[in-house]
């Protein structure tokens, strides 16, 4: 993680966030869910991105070895994030790192849950 090299992140698409997917560079170190903001992609952050509120969950498919681990406050946070899986993460807790990320956003937020 204290390599230079800007990450390519890859967004999957999603039907309201992101419909054509995106492809971008971002920094080393940075917070996953500020470079989701700076690229356009309206991702939600309550708590004000300080890890207390679980809507900015994200799905990190690939890439994972290359990020902070998940603390023990994020871990106690993500159990009350919608669609929860084995590579949920945070986005507002994780520092992006690694030569590529590969990320999907959840259907739904916490605050956004709908009925199909």
């Amino acid at each position: 993680m204290s390599d230079d090299t800007p990450t390519r992140i890859t967004v999957l698409p999603h039907a309201q966030l992101c419909p054509d997917g995106l492809v971008f560079e971002a920094g080393a170190g940075n917070s996953l869910v500020d470079e989701l903001l700076m690229n356009g992609i309206a991702i939600e952050h309550a708590c004000d991105k300080v890890g207390a509120c679980a809507t900015c969950h994200v799905y990190v498919r690939q890439g994972a070895e290359h990020v902070n681990p998940v603390d023990d406050d994020e871990d106690e946070q993500l159990s009350d994030a919608w669609g929860l899986e084995a590579d949920s993460r945070l986005s507002c807790c994780v520092k992006v790192g690694g030569p590529e990320l590969v990320i999907e956003l959840p259907r739904y937020s916490k605050n956004h849950a709908r009925e199909r």
